[in-house]
């Protein structure tokens, strides 16, 4: 099939795509492009679709692509990047028998205000089934977590799920909670982190796990990060004893600095 590891994601080693598409409009998102590049799909009768409220799309069956070379496949992407729920995808992690950490939805945002709680709770249900893995989730909209906590659909209490919040600057809002893992994810970081609340914060305010990336891609205006900007992060990190880990998009800026740490090896 096709494979959903090209996107380098250096702290999962798997990625699942339930749902795919995003409403959100980050200048630098790989997520869009790619879906763009495997947009499309052979016109058939749609009897694969279901649609629930626009610009939402259910497809309970592949649709299917004829590639330059002639040859059928799935579509990956047949609607670019209209949010679009996979429902047949819901049993791939019950399929992978050996224990993955399990990047969910590295091609949406599964948390975005548009998407409907149904969707959610399938994914998360389908998590349950597969009890073997570790299932990691990045949000732009971490309230959603909230709501979910309070309606009992997300689990708590529970190693397998880590919930993450992406970042940008030191003043987004991000996700904890004393009954569940979380992270936050500095990636792309635009910015000095300096005076971080997270390290300001009480302990039961602090998140499990930090991840940093300089911005990849080609854009114009693209944001070079400072060894600073790391390095005061890694220290505070350090003086927390939080877990940092620096994708590999650091590595020629941090040198010999460069450190992977992972929350579960602790």
């Amino acid at each position: 099939g096709w494979k959903m590891d090209k996107t380098k994601i250096d702290w999962a080693d798997a990625t699942w795509n339930p749902v795919t598409g995003c409403l959100h409009s980050c200048l630098y998102c790989y997520a869009r492009g790619m879906a763009k590049r495997y947009e499309g799909h052979d016109q058939s009768d749609d009897s694969a679709m279901c649609r629930s409220s626009l610009p939402c799309i259910e497809l309970n069956e592949p649709l299917k692509v004829t590639r330059l070379d002639g040859k059928t496949t799935n579509a990956p992407y047949p609607f670019g990047f209209k949010p679009t729920f996979h429902r047949y995808r819901l049993n791939q992690p019950m399929r992978w028998t050996k224990p993955r950490d399990i990047f969910v939805c590295s091609m949406a945002d599964l948390f975005g205000e548009w998407v409907p709680t149904e969707w959610i709770s399938a994914v998360i249900e389908a998590c349950k089934a597969a009890p073997q893995h570790r299932y990691l989730f990045l949000t732009k909209n971490p309230k959603r977590y909230i709501k979910l906590i309070q309606a009992g659909i997300l689990p708590l209490n529970n190693d397998r799920f880590w919930y993450g919040t992406t970042c940008e600057n030191p003043m987004q809002e991000y996700f904890f909670c004393g009954r569940a893992k979380t992270f936050v994810s500095i990636e792309p970081i635009f910015a000095p982190f300096t005076g971080l609340n997270y390290f300001d914060t009480p302990p039961e305010q602090r998140v499990d796990w930090i991840i940093v990336g300089a911005e990849t891609g080609n854009r114009k205006g693209k944001v070079i990060p400072e060894k600073s900007w790391i390095d005061e992060l890694a220290y505070c990190s350090a003086q927390q004893k939080t877990p940092i880990f620096m994708k590999s998009s650091l590595r020629g800026i941090m040198g010999v600095d460069f450190v992977q740490q992972f929350p579960w090896d602790k």
